[in-house]
């Protein structure tokens, strides 16, 4: 019987067990976690804090998902090394595997900061981080936010349906620098200002005293809960202490395969083949980590395939107003926008293709912009005039309008 232990417990972790379970149903798997939690979604802790979701609803699978798989958890106990077929743990124990999946995701980047030392920060990271943040706040708690990411404005977010006064701050020129451009940015940051939340642009901490933060510009502010939101940086630590080739992050083959033989990585530790921009990658996504983590587990269970056609993208929405991006922003740019209702959309073209996209405010038709970059569908192939302003199936050719319809019947 063959032995799968898998490090990490979240949605790479998850695709795995259902990519080997598609294989192999007998073969004995072991998650292990340094979190004591069942498998939760990451993406939802804002929402948690914010009391839109419970308790029951943030957990990524039904509550009997181990059992019903055969999964034996060890949960609360830390990976140390990995190598000879053992994985070590910070307990003393060791767990013999025939295949390992590095699941292990990312951590907090939190830069140095005078005085940061000397304060409680939290980094709204994982639902631990949203648990203590809870029990802090209350209406009018003085919240700064040390970066104005996807991390940092999602609890900005939530921080102001619980009537939080919030500041955050960036020493980017724009919010949400990762997915937007200029002008998108400064479209969300106006809908996010009119809600009364301070955004402070083009400035960083130069030294905390007290619960005061004294900023590069010049000015002060004061706060009695922070969060570190700066960015995140990927667990490579047990692949590269192996001996595994780590740059950015772990490098994997499209079978999701190490430089270490039985050693396989998937998610945000990994590096990923962004196809719209043919270069490599960490994406952060958690569709994306867990497609590589089935992909993973069926190639551990001895069922050869490949993952491909990935490239970056973000549904997300802030204080109600959504966005949808995807893949590169490198080429001509086609940019309609309407301040008044909050939509924007920039198409960008290069070599004949739609490489990428960045929508807000209408979002409805952004499936079919992906399908044409995920497909890599040729310019030629589409009625572009359509394409740019009135996206539908009509914009296709006959042919490649059967082709789309029979799959979907398929």
């Amino acid at each position: 019987m063959k032995k799968y232990v898998i490090i990490g417990n979240s949605a790479a972790a998850i695709g795995a067990v259902q990519g080997i379970r598609s294989v192999d149903t007998e073969g004995m798997i072991t998650v292990i976690s340094d979190e004591p939690y069942h498998t939760y979604s990451r993406p939802l802790i804002s929402y948690w804090l914010e009391g839109k979701v419970v308790d029951e609803k943030i957990y990524y699978r039904e509550p009997d998902f181990y059992e019903k798989n055969n999964v034996m958890t060890m949960f609360g106990v830390r990976a140390t090394a990995i190598g000879g077929g053992y994985v070590t743990l910070d307990n003393g124990g060791k767990v013999a595997y025939d295949k390992l999946l590095i699941a292990t995701g990312s951590k907090p980047f939190v830069p140095p900061m005078k005085g940061l030392d000397t304060v409680d920060y939290f980094t709204f990271m994982n639902w631990d981080s949203a648990k203590a943040i809870k029990e802090k706040v209350k209406e009018n708690t003085k919240v700064l936010i040390i970066g104005a990411g996807l991390i940092g404005l999602k609890a900005a977010e939530a921080l102001y349906h619980l009537n939080a006064d919030i500041t955050v701050v960036d020493l980017a020129d724009r919010i949400l620098p990762s997915i937007l451009d200029v002008r998108a940015g400064q479209i969300m940051q106006k809908h996010i200002e009119d809600k009364g939340t301070k955004i402070i642009l083009g400035a960083s901490v130069e030294e905390f005293s007290g619960n005061t933060a004294k900023l590069t510009n010049g000015d002060t502010v004061d706060f009695e809960i922070l969060i570190v939101a700066v960015g995140v940086r990927p667990n490579t630590e047990l692949v590269a202490d192996a001996g595994g080739k780590v740059e950015k992050g772990i490098v994997t083959d499209l079978q999701q395969q190490t430089t270490i033989p039985d050693v396989y990585a998937a998610g945000d530790c990994t590096l990923s083949h962004d196809s719209s921009s043919d270069s490599e990658k960490i994406l952060a996504l958690l569709p994306n980590a867990f497609m590589q983590g089935e992909i993973a587990g069926k190639n551990m269970a001895g069922q050869m395939c490949l993952y491909l056609n990935a490239i970056p993208m973000n549904a997300i929405g802030f204080y109600g107003l959504h966005i949808i991006t995807a893949g590169s922003y490198e080429g001509e740019e086609y940019v309609t926008e309407d301040a008044e209702k909050e939509r924007y959309k920039k198409l960008i073209f290069k070599d004949g293709k739609l490489k990428g996209f960045i929508l807000m405010g209408d979002v409805d038709r952004a499936g079919i912009y992906t399908s044409i970059i995920r497909e890599q569908i040729p310019l030629s192939d589409v009625d572009v005039e359509l394409l740019k302003d009135h996206p539908q199936m009509m914009l296709f050719g006959k042919a490649r309008r059967d082709e789309k319809l029979a799959g979907k019947i398929g």
